[in-house]
């Protein structure tokens, strides 16, 4: 009994989280209602294992592409004299590791030394810059997976864009630091720091640098990755929980590893490396739960029970006619067109429910886009000979025409002529009437496309 309460109580709160029809509109109750929508959805994510599938790919890509990855960003920092400032990141990322995670870092340091890039030759240039480019891909595939971008960026982007943030990023977070450290030492802030509560917050300030350094990683890795516009906001309330979740993550780790005695004598040298795969594994789990966050804030309407929304033709006739009917009436009282992304946004489905009927929706004519930028939607011909049955036909056709292949033995015409409001016909009626196919077995068979 208490088993089945407890069922009936989180199937209450599934349904008002996925389901609700009123959701709140005053606040704490709003952030409350988006929050839990979003843990939802994430926690969804990672038990349907799409998540922790693209994290175990990428800690694979990862150990093969680390070096390369490095040699290319510290080879512009080399060539200024300041690639040093870098390196406390690098410790700094296997520091839960323990001693071992420090011997790790240096060993890393060590090939990075030892690779000359500019020795390499053209073919050994070339893999080397491959295997950087194949990892960022890798990176964005998961991303555009998260995103549910359906295309990657063009061979020319990858090179240009990929490679510019490698070779300057680093540039520029170096940048940062120094700028950051002479604001500290400049006579103002000394002077500052005399005065209360200004010394104090300065201190504080210097103290979680390098935390706000990493929370800004996080925000421009989640802007610049994915194949598609994210808003800043979102990004940066993604990079600010993956930070956090990067700090406590860290912390937990260290004593993971801190009380693997245990571990380390039974895998003896092998234990460095399971422990560098769990860490890499955490952390790559960390950065995509962080773009799934930025997505979920994003897009509320993508949270759902499933990942993927099954397309149930009740659905798409229903989002079809809302679309058309929030496109048709702001067009007849000559109000602005509005943005395909906010009618995603007011319907609250899943944003490729209603791309898939907007786009079947433009290819039949009855919308168009418009604007500066094609993100809004307007009819696309007269009101006057839009219909409702038009938009319904529109959504129900099989534009790739896979129902031409039914075979026309396989049912009789008058079955397929039978309107919406002759649908209450039984199949025992329509067997006593007598009706047949058009053909008997053996027969060829009729297309049809007339129909």
């Amino acid at each position: 009994m208490a088993s089945f309460q407890m069922k009936e109580r989180l199937q209450a709160a599934e349904d008002w989280i996925l389901s609700n029809p009123n959701p709140p509109q005053r606040w704490p109750w709003t952030w409350l209602y988006k929050v839990g929508r979003s843990v939802y959805a994430l926690a969804r994510d990672v038990i349907s294992g799409q998540l922790t599938l693209h994290a175990m790919s990428l800690v694979y890509t990862t150990l093969l592409s680390i070096v390369p990855l490095l040699a290319l960003s510290f080879s512009v920092l080399k060539a200024l004299g300041v690639h040093q400032k870098m390196e406390p990141f690098l410790f700094q990322f296997f520091q839960p590791m323990g001693p071992q995670g420090i011997e790790v870092a240096e060993r890393i340091l060590g090939f990075v030394d030892n690779m000359k890039v500019g020795v390499l030759g053209s073919v050994g240039l070339a893999l080397l810059v491959y295997t950087v480019i194949s990892l960022v891909q890798k990176i964005e595939r998961s991303f555009n997976m998260i995103w549910r971008v359906p295309e990657m960026r063009s061979m020319a982007q990858r090179f240009s864009n990929y490679l510019s943030v490698i070779m300057v990023g680093p540039l520029l977070m170096v940048s940062a630091i120094g700028v950051t450290a002479t604001i500290f030492a400049s006579d103002v802030a000394q002077n500052l720091m005399a005065i209360e509560p200004f010394g104090s917050l300065i201190v504080f300030a210097s103290r979680f640098t390098p935390f706000f350094l990493v929370v800004g990683a996080f925000t421009f890795v989640y802007i610049f990755i994915p194949n598609t516009r994210v808003k800043l906001r979102f990004a940066f309330i993604a990079g600010l929980v993956a930070g956090v979740s990067w700090q406590a993550g860290g912390m937990l780790f260290a004593s993971f590893v801190a009380g693997s005695a245990k571990y380390a004598a039974i895998y003896s040298g092998f234990a460095v490396g399971i422990i560098l795969l769990i860490w890499t594994y955490l952390n790559w789990m960390i950065l995509l739960l962080g773009a799934s966050l930025a997505f979920y804030l994003q897009n509320p309407g993508a949270v759902s029970k499933r990942r993927n929304v099954q397309q149930a033709p009740e659905l798409q006739e229903r989002v079809g006619l809302a679309l058309m009917w929030m496109v048709a009436r702001p067009f007849s009282r000559g109000e602005p067109a509005p943005q395909q992304e906010w009618l995603e946004q007011q319907l609250r489905v899943p944003g490729e429910v209603t791309r898939r009927i907007s786009d079947k929706l433009i290819r039949a004519g009855l919308l168009s886009l418009a604007g500066e930028n094609g993100d809004r939607l307007v009819p696309g011909c007269a009101l006057d000979i839009i219909t409702v049955g038009s938009v319904l036909r529109a959504i129900r056709r099989d534009e790739d025409r896979v129902v031409d292949r039914l075979p026309a033995e396989a049912m009789p015409v008058e079955l397929i002529k039978l309107t919406p409001a002759g649908g209450d016909v039984s199949f025992a009626s329509l067997l006593k009437t007598g009706v047949e196919p058009e053909t008997t077995p053996g027969d060829a068979p009729v297309s049809r496309a007339h129909l």
